[in-house]
């Protein structure tokens, strides 16, 4: 019961401290109650023509060698203004099109609350505009209604079935969005109402193209099928900007901007900050826009210039939210009250005096969103403790307004320019400082709570795991009396203090949670006491060795997050541990195979992690490499422990499933090629191995060997079914692994004398352990622990990283589904992820039943060793630097934190996993065991 007790509340900090990042970090930087600014002065355009093609690469459109985009090219060096848009990660369709549209950057708090939508109401363009009419993708279009005011954003999509990355023309998605267009303006000549909405001004049209982005996931951004969608893109486009002329009379008074919302990978992925993903093309011309101008020289100094031709005309590269202060200016609409973009003034063709007062206005809209940000952050601040940001103090910011405005007055607007773009760095500044004003108070109180949750384990694991706990004294009632009114007391203080500063009720968790832990930590002084009296009997220099191997192993697993090759590097230390330890000697063949398994692991983390072209025969090498190490491991128990009948028959059905998943990749990789989409039977066997996988090593015997072969056969199918190149062969390999750690422990107990030879093959998970024979915790179990750790940042990082998480390749689920899913398919991809995660804990389970100890105490261990490594990230993290070092240091945490978490709830599924069994009886009823 105190177990049950001890686990629910560990769960519950973990949770409390993983929730924590999202309030410290990855809270919303929006924010309401602007008041909307506009141009003053006449637009040049009543109408807008926004063409995005989602997924095309910078360098595909711009590279001239092929001509593939003739108009776009045309207009380029004729009459338009072109220029690189830079996009931030993640490089994702729903971001990019916000910070298109509506002028802001990833809504972080996005992560834990939405997909497809922005969980937050936000302002846009489309919002501002008198009237918008979308068409494209059922992904896209609806969030920018759903945000919007009134009824004037009308949205035109085709059923997301069209979305399939199996079709033979990906590019008829584009297709149907140019005859929808071409339709309806036909139709609005016979319609007086429409018609009449059509020609009024501030009318935004939006064309999403979604197949040049299917058509690079599909077959590679340097495939046909890719680089002849932008043919047909450019194409459309040229035949688009014709009708719409036809249909105003030529009155010039249309503007155009063709721009995408990220890149592409090479292996056709995007997500990360590659530069192929975060470089995409933007053109535009017609009303407003100033045209082509040659040029000499250029202040890009990227290569990418003369690849292109282009290196004589006028290149202006913008972030990827300006583009949304440029197309209300264009249009005249008041800028998106979110907006962080700044107004990319070389765009626009116009007089001084309306450069002016855009970049004013665009100054101005900011400010607001800064006098907002502050004045919510004074409310829930003692006026005290309140720390204005001391460059835009309520005085400050009236001069900057004031000099501004004098400065267009007195027509001077080309200081009034300067002086307004000094205002938005600064007020961009001051936002950033308000929204990171709690940081350093919130991060406190949990590194506070983080320590004493840690000194809270080990001090729970001598008490109960290491023969320290002492029966209760009446000295230690009184001081734990007294401790309790103290604590009390801070605790009460604490609440105080947040209720009057009006803090969120999520402030409360972080700030008293840390209270109640040390309390528990002052409880256990008896045991600290203990363990300084035992001190002098302790083997000093074996516990000094065992924190040196701790230490820097912890440095090593988190030094390998960022550099993977680190992992190698521990493996190799890894397979030289018989020969330091002595176990060689004692048993050649074990550790020989110790060494061996883990020296072809090592080549794993050097390889690299995305960017490889698809190769089905890794896929049968795995599938072969499976089938000879299980009958191998087969053979070799069943000279000890025969199988009966019914155990030999599912190992011989589970090897023909192997078979089978080995060439179902090689024959959907191939019917896909030949463009006759995913057969029936191919995917109808995905499924049913992907649920059988879960039942049928419940059908196996119990004993150790046995069933973790088993269960090793029915993960590896599945992990078949989601392989496209070497990734198949790692969970073979890392089985090998797995069983060699299990020997060589069982080696190590022998050497110790506390085990037999012979128990090894005939333990069974099933039975429950002799309570009397479980032994309390040595300095070795602590090297077993860190083991376990170091296989679980293995089996995540073994194939892959951050990037290639976020850099998702749709074709690793292709054997299961074609039809764009973003939720099937990524809870394939993260059960892809865990599938080497369940091999290592099945492993470890082994290990405590092999080694004769509670599984409670090598978890409390392995638990301590997580904390202290997800601690190391938390002062890791950045809010400083690019955006991807930024979200990649968070997303650091987040994998330990979510780690810990899940190998807690992990642990009782792979109980489950190894020790129940169905049993199927004459009757055909089935029984669980």
């Amino acid at each position: 019961m105190k177990m049950m007790i001890f686990f629910i509340v560990g769960l519950t900090v973990h949770i409390v401290f993983f929730l924590s990042i999202f309030d410290i970090y990855f809270t919303s930087p929006l924010v309401h109650g602007m008041t909307p600014q506009r141009v003053p002065l006449a637009p040049p355009a009543k109408r807008l023509v926004l063409f995005v093609a989602d997924g095309l690469r910078a360098d595909s459109l711009f590279d001239n060698r092929t001509g593939r985009a003739p108009y776009l090219r045309s207009v380029i060096e004729k009459s338009g203004t072109w220029g690189v848009s830079h996009t931030r990660v993640p490089t994702e369709s729903r971001p990019g099109h916000v910070a298109l549209i509506a002028g802001f950057y990833e809504d972080v708090s996005a992560v834990a609350k939405g997909w497809k939508e922005n969980p937050v109401e936000f302002d846009s363009v489309f919002n501002e505009s008198r009237h918008t009419w979308c068409w494209g993708s059922p992904d896209i279009l609806p969030m920018f209604a759903k945000g919007a005011t009134g009824d004037h954003v009308y949205t035109y999509t085709y059923p997301s079935e069209r979305e399939d990355f199996a079709s033979t023309d990906a590019s008829r998605l584009d297709t149907w969005v140019f005859d929808e267009v071409k339709d309806f303006l036909n139709v609005a000549k016979s319609n007086e109402t429409l018609l009449n909405m059509l020609h009024e001004e501030q009318n935004v049209f939006f064309l999403h193209l979604l197949g040049i982005d299917t058509n690079g996931h599909a077959h590679r951004p340097m495939s046909k099928e890719y680089l002849e969608n932008i043919g047909l893109v450019d194409s459309g486009v040229a035949e688009i900007v014709s009708v719409m002329d036809d249909f105003y009379g030529h009155d010039g008074k249309t503007a155009y901007i063709f721009t995408s919302d990220h890149g592409m990978t090479n292996w056709g992925s995007h997500g990360a900050g590659h530069p192929s993903e975060t470089l995409t093309p933007l053109v535009a011309w017609g009303a407003g826009v100033q045209t082509a101008h040659r040029e000499d020289s250029h202040k890009y100094d990227d290569n990418y210039l003369k690849e292109w031709g282009l290196e004589t005309l006028r290149r202006a590269d913008v972030n990827q939210a300006d583009i949304a202060p440029l197309m209300s200016s264009l249009i005249g609409v008041p800028f998106p009250v979110n907006s962080v973009g700044v107004l990319p003034l070389n765009y626009l063709n116009n007089s001084q005096h309306f450069k002016a007062e855009s970049i004013y206005a665009n100054a101005i809209q900011i400010l607001e969103q800064f006098r907002v940000k502050m004045a919510q952050k004074k409310e829930t601040t003692l006026s005290f403790l309140f720390t204005p940001y001391q460059p835009l103090t309520d005085s400050k910011q009236m001069d900057f307004v004031r000099n501004a405005r004098n400065l267009i007055q007195k027509g001077q607007f080309d200081e009034a320019i300067s002086y307004c773009k000094d205002l938005t760095v600064q007020a961009m500044e001051g936002l950033s400082y308000y929204h990171t004003y709690d940081r350093l108070f919130l991060g406190s109180s949990v590194v506070l709570g983080f320590i004493g949750w840690t000194s809270y384990v080990v001090l729970f694991i001598l008490k109960t795991h290491a023969s320290l706990r002492k029966p209760p004294t009446y000295l230690h009632m009184v001081t734990e009396r007294s401790l309790g009114q103290i604590f009390l007391s801070i605790g009460l203080l604490v609440a105080l203090f947040l209720m009057v500063q009006s803090s969120p009720w999520t402030y409360y968790i972080y700030c008293l949670l840390p209270v109640a832990v040390w309390f528990s930590v002052m409880r256990e002084f008896e045991t600290l006491a203990s363990l300084i009296r035992s001190v002098p009997s302790l083997p000093l220099s074996k516990c000094f060795g065992y924190f040196l191997l701790v230490t820097f192993g912890i440095e090593l697993l988190v030094v390998s997050f960022f550099y993977r090759a680190m992992l190698t590097l521990g493996l190799i230390v890894l397979a030289l541990w018989p020969v330091l330890s002595g176990l060689y000697t004692k048993a050649k063949f074990r550790s020989l195979n110790w060494m061996l398994s883990c020296l072809f692991l090592a080549v794993f983390p050097l390889l690299p992690v995305v960017g490889r072209e698809p190769n089905v025969n890794y896929v049968i090498c795995a599938g072969v490499l499976t089938l000879f190490s299980s009958s191998s491991y087969l053979w070799s128990s069943w000279r000890c422990s025969p199988l009966i009948r019914r155990d030999r028959q599912l190992f011989i059905c589970q090897m023909m499933q192997v078979v089978l998943c080995a060439y179902i990749p090689t024959s959907t990789h191939s019917s896909l090629q030949l463009k006759q989409g995913l057969p029936l039977f191919n995917q109808l066997v995905s499924w049913l191995t992907l649920v059988s996988s879960f039942l049928i090593p419940l059908l196996s015997s119990t004993r150790l060997f046995h069933r973790l072969l088993s269960i090793l056969m029915s993960l590896v199918c599945v992990y078949l079914l989601l392989s496209t190149g070497y990734e198949a062969l790692f969970p073979p390999v890392l089985s090998w692994l797995m069983f060699a750690w299990i020997n060589i422990e069982q080696e190590t107990m022998n050497t110790q004398g506390t085990s037999n030879r012979t128990e090894l093959s005939s333990t069974d998970f099933a039975e429950n352990i002799d309570i009397a024979k479980i032994r309390q915790l040595r300095l070795d179990d602590i090297r077993r622990s860190y083991f376990f750790v170091f296989f679980i940042i293995i089996a995540f990082f073994g194939c892959g990283n951050i990037a290639s998480i976020n850099s998702f390749d749709p074709s690793s689920v292709y054997c299961f589904l074609t039809v764009f899913n973003p939720f099937i398919m990524g809870g394939l991809l993260m059960w892809k992820v865990l599938i080497p995660f369940v091999i290592v804990m099945c492993t470890f389970e082994s290990i405590q039943v092999s080694t004769q100890l509670s599984s409670r105490s090598l978890f409390l261990v392995v638990l301590v060793i997580s904390d202290l490594m997800a601690l190391h990230f938390f002062f890791l993290v950045k809010d400083h630097g690019s955006w991807l070092d930024i979200g990649t240091s968070i997303s650091h945490y987040v994998i330990v934190m979510s780690m810990t978490i899940f190998l807690m709830l992990l642990s009782i599924m792979t109980h489950i996993l190894t020790s129940k069994r169905i049993l199927i009886g004459w009757k055909r009823k089935m029984h669980f065991r």
